[in-house]
């Protein structure tokens, strides 16, 4: 027992002296070991991508490197290969792969309704998250698909299941053909891998956005932490899991430029810096990218060209589309010049055979060879933690390499050879003469000519008779040449001969039906057959990235401006009302002046005689601008926040600022009857998501009330509640419960962190606002008694239809008002709806905006408020207050926009004719000083993109006429996003 013990030991802590079968008795014939050395002489030998021996040798022994260098004593027992005019490469690391694990498959059989609760015991509450999973535990060699990547040069590959939030632990295997499991795997736990993106094997219904994926994840960190201190009775596998690896390797799966933000930010909250796997969006946002501090794995996916023959299908490609078609390839390049770091991957490739030739677009469009070369060796080794064992051919590391006929970044190379762990992989037979070129071949009675055409080491032939082409078949490996061929009399003819290096004639014997024949061949003319250019367009053809890197964006982004408007119809919102002929100077990002005849100084003059100046508009109800609107997974999602979704690449923000509005609170839908946390944004086109959010922004979430939170238009009956008196008791269980959190966390006991509650208690304690989705009185009314039960009050009651009919109420609670101007009968619960509701209200004390809840509508906000003069007789200014200042009353910014004030934030609208006309038009819309939206700019910006489209529109069609890959357009279109969009 203790011999075994120490044999066991022994193995463990010297895998590189000791493989695992070494201690297993040979079962056939005699066991016996290879000792010899093997040298690798004349060769170019890149030790490391910055360290190059022009004519070097490479010595090995026992799968490993032992020495590289311009002058290397060769031991007596060294078996010598001469590599001259051949060049040795460290094989590849794949760091994100899936290899020799199955991809998982979805359950059968699931019913209608969705499945809110776990399906096992012993775990996590969440059956998306996973992290005892160990690759290692499902890992099968699969031979057919390790050739495909040692014909690729790849030598090492690092896989996990890929499924699931969080995936578990991943395994580093060698491709070693030859060997065993003992001798492939390198670390059997070489990382610990998560997502956004929920199991495909799992059905439970949460998470069922990305917000609420990322709230997943925190409290998933956080519930961690409170198990490592002990304080959970029991085990949990998966939060055990995640503690024992917290020491590993920590990698995401983005696969979006904004995700990899996302996935940072979660990292940094908990003190984890991951290894990100991003999409290739990345150069749009490179500075963001940079801030990270991450180490990126980047797909080598770049998108293929549109086919736009037809001119129909041209409608079908956005310009971004087409744009990432035209500047992804040059992503590895910005990303290389802004210093950060990256390895390569062949996740989402098609075919693996595709990745020379992307990883060749990438160095067309300008990324160096070094660097792609490090992105394939050393930087992936630096993120594995594996330096030491793979990914050059310095001393003591695994003998994994590839020999090549030349530059490995050139299209005619050849992959001649895939060495991993000492043991060798034919890929290509080598070939050291170029026989290319057309030759003269007579034999006893005949005369033919062979052309010899393609590469050097894939060289094609053809055979002719006088003027025809006659059936032939020809090989040439190991310089060794076979013909066979029949003529225009029927008989067959057979060659094999071996070609000297140099040589311009060969010789020997033919075989033929009648018998053997001498023949010889003689060249006439020598071919040289150049390289084919591996990409369509020339860099010098890549059309500029914008800000945001779609239509409409900026080269750079605007800057702030000290501007002084003269001679305006001022709209102030504050008691000082509407102001004739009045300048207004903006200075830094503020309004410094309100007056007449002010000095101009150094400001930019614009005359605005004639024109009207406004606060800009602010949407109390808006759901533009997001990647996601619901969780709906659970009735209460309070721990999520649509600041985390907040997408800036939207081009609706665009449109509101062409309609005047600069800010927004974007709300959770009406899936559940506690929503998610609002994002307060200013739409400033062009900057971060993180940019575009309010500073100290004052705290919001979203109730609902009515048929959405009680599945009435689900087709899915069996979350509770399912009745409005079921709506009720979800706020008064759950506000009960966030009482007796706070009153815990108050004791100074141990407690856990619970996001969902802290977020409830915050509204306990006045420090958050509720915005209600709500229109039946009763329910109304049913809220602001629930909230004077637990002594807090409603902030807003939104969309509020059936407001008129309990204003008083309202009034006396102390709630504000946003709704639709003249919305009414699109659905059951809004049958008693009116136009003049606004107005009753207001009339009532209540402070009321009016929202947009819609993409398109946010766009002429100016025309609904004006509906109000119409409908309840408003004053015009009254009317104006409720697209400006009185929604910034409800958002709690009043104190710095909504009004035209000395000190507010330049939020400012200049529209060429009235406000409130059908016939006005933004003509500047300005946000702290910074122009964001300009009419004249906005003429230039459409004549650009439509040359644009037509240049981008030519490039494709040139590759289309060069037959390179094209794909067809999708048509998809960016969803309209509402209350119940998921």
């Amino acid at each position: 027992m203790k011999q075994r013990l120490l044999i066991i030991i022994l193995f463990m802590a010297s895998s590189s002296l000791l493989k695992a079968q070494d201690y297993f008795p040979e079962s056939k014939g005699v066991k016996s070991n290879n000792h010899n050395y093997t040298a690798f002489t004349n060769a170019k030998i890149y030790v490391t991508p910055t360290t190059v021996i022009e004519s070097g040798t490479l010595l090995i022994k026992e799968g490993k490197v032992v020495s590289a260098g311009a002058q290397v004593t060769l031991p007596k027992n060294t078996v010598v290969i001469n590599a001259e005019n051949k060049t040795i490469y460290p094989s590849f690391i794949d760091v994100y792969s899936d290899f020799g694990v199955k991809k998982p498959k979805r359950e059968g059989g699931r019913g209608r309704s969705a499945q809110y609760d776990a399906t096992r015991d012993g775990f996590y509450w969440n059956d998306h998250i996973m992290p005892e999973t160990d690759a290692v535990d499902v890992f099968e060699y699969d031979s057919k698909k390790a050739k495909e990547l040692l014909e690729a040069g790849f030598g090492v590959v690092n896989t996990h299941l890929q499924d699931g939030i969080a995936r578990g632990t991943g395994v580093l295997v060698t491709l070693n053909e030859n060997g065993t499991n003992a001798d492939r795997i390198l670390n059997d736990r070489s990382a610990q891998y998560f997502s956004f993106t929920k199991s495909i094997v799992k059905s439970q219904s949460y998470p069922s956005s990305l917000m609420g994926a990322t709230a997943l994840l925190r409290q998933f960190y956080h519930d961690a932490d409170w198990y490592a201190k002990g304080n959970v009775d029991g085990i949990d596998r998966s939060l055990e899991a995640l503690n024992k690896n917290k020491g590993l390797i920590q990698i995401f799966e983005a696969e979006s430029k904004s995700n990899v933000l996302r996935a940072d930010k979660i990292g940094d909250a908990f003190g984890i810096q991951y290894t990100i796997l991003g999409g290739g969006y990345e150069y749009e946002m490179v500075s963001a990218i940079k801030a990270t501090n991450a180490k990126l794995i980047l797909p080598l996916n770049f998108p293929d060209a549109y086919d736009v023959s037809d001119p129909f299908s041209e409608t079908f490609v956005s310009l971004s589309d087409m744009r990432h078609w035209n500047q992804a390839p040059a992503n590895p390049k910005i990303l290389a010049e802004n210093g950060v770091t990256f390895s390569f991957t062949l996740k989402d490739l098609k075919k693996t055979k595709d990745f020379k030739e992307k990883l060749m677009e990438a160095i067309a469009y300008g990324l160096p060879k070094a660097k792609a070369l490090e992105a394939l060796t050393t930087i992936p080794a630096q993120i594995l933690g594996q330096s030491s064992k793979i990914g050059s051919l310095q001393k003591n590391m695994e003998a994994n390499f590839i020999i090549t006929s030349g530059d490995f970044f050139d299209k005619e190379t050849i992959v001649y050879e895939n060495w991993v762990q000492g043991k060798k992989n034919l890929i290509t037979a080598a070939n050291t003469n170029d026989i290319r070129g057309e030759y003269n071949i007579t034999t006893n009675s005949k005369v033919f000519t062979l052309s010899i055409k393609g590469s050097i080491d894939d060289p094609k032939a053809s055979i002719k008779q006088d003027s025809t082409t006659l059936t032939s078949k020809f090989k040439f490996e190991n310089n060794w040449l076979n013909l066979s061929f029949t003529d225009n009399g029927s008989e067959t003819y057979r060659f094999s001969s071996l070609i000297s290096p140099n040589t311009d004639a060969f010789s020997g014997k033919v075989m033929t039906s009648n018998g053997a024949e001498d023949f010889k061949a003689k060249l006439t003319e020598a071919f040289e057959t150049k390289p084919e250019k591996d990409h369509t367009h020339e860099p010098t053809d890549i059309v500029p990235i914008t800000y945001p890197n779609i239509g409409y964006g900026n080269l750079e982004r605007p800057k702030q401006e000290t501007i002084l408007f003269k001679n305006a119809t001022v709209w102030t919102g504050e008691d000082e009302g509407i102001l004739t002929n009045t300048d207004v100077l903006v200075k830094d990002g503020k309004i410094s002046k309100i007056g007449k005849d002010l000095s101009a100084g150094k400001a930019k003059v614009i005359d605005a005689t004639g024109k009207h100046l406004t606060a800009g508009i602010i949407d109390e109800h808006s759901h533009i601008a997001a990647l996601s609107i619901n969780e709906s997974g659970h009735n209460s999602s309070a721990e999520v926040t649509m600041e985390d979704v907040v997408d800036p690449d939207d081009i609706s923000i665009y449109y509101a600022l062409g309609g005047g509005v600069t800010s927004l609170q974007l709300l959770h839908g009406s899936a559940n009857p506690i929503g998610g946390r609002s994002a307060i944004l200013k739409l400033k086109w062009g900057e971060t998501a993180e940019n575009m959010i309010y500073d100290n922004s004052p705290k919001f979430i979203k109730f609902a009330l009515g048929e959405n939170v009680k599945q009435s238009n689900w087709g899915s009956t069996n979350r509770f509640p399912q009745t409005r008196m079921g709506v009720e008791q979800v706020f008064i269980n759950y506000f009960q419960r966030a009482k007796e959190y706070g009153e815990k966390k108050a004791s100074g006991t141990p407690y856990r962190y619970d996001e969902e509650m802290e977020t409830l208690l915050e509204i306990l304690n006045g420090e958050r606002f509720i915005s209600c989705h709500s229109y039946v009185q009763s329910e109304i009314n049913m809220l602001m008694k629930v909230a004077e039960k637990f002594d807090f009050r409603v902030n807003t009651f939104t969309h509020i239809l059936e407001g008129y009919k309990v204003a008083d109420k309202m009034a006396e609670h102390g709630v504000g008002a946003a709704t639709f101007s003249d919305w009414w009968a699109y659905k059951f619960e809004v049958n008693d709806a009116i136009p003049y509701n606004a107005a009753i209200m207001q009339q009532q004390g209540i402070t009321v905006a009016i929202n947009s809840d819609d993409q398109e509508m946010i766009r002429r906000l100016n025309q609904e408020a004006g509906k109000t003069v119409k409908y309840g007789g408003m004053t015009e200014l009254e009317a104006w207050k409720m697209v400006t200042i009185n929604p910034a009353k409800l958002l709690h910014l009043d104190d710095r926009v909504g009004s035209i004030k000395k000190g507010k934030d330049a939020d400012l609208v200049l529209w060429n004719d009235h406000p409130m006309s059908i016939y006005a038009k933004a003509e500047k819309t300005l946000i702290e000083g910074v122009v964001y939206f300009d009419i004249e700019k906005d003429k230039q910006q459409r004549e650009s993109i439509k040359k644009e489209r037509a240049q981008l529109i030519d490039l494709m069609l040139q590759d289309k006429s060069k037959g390179k890959k094209t794909q067809k357009p999708s048509g998809k279109r960016r969803e309209e996003m509402t209350c119940e969009s998921l």
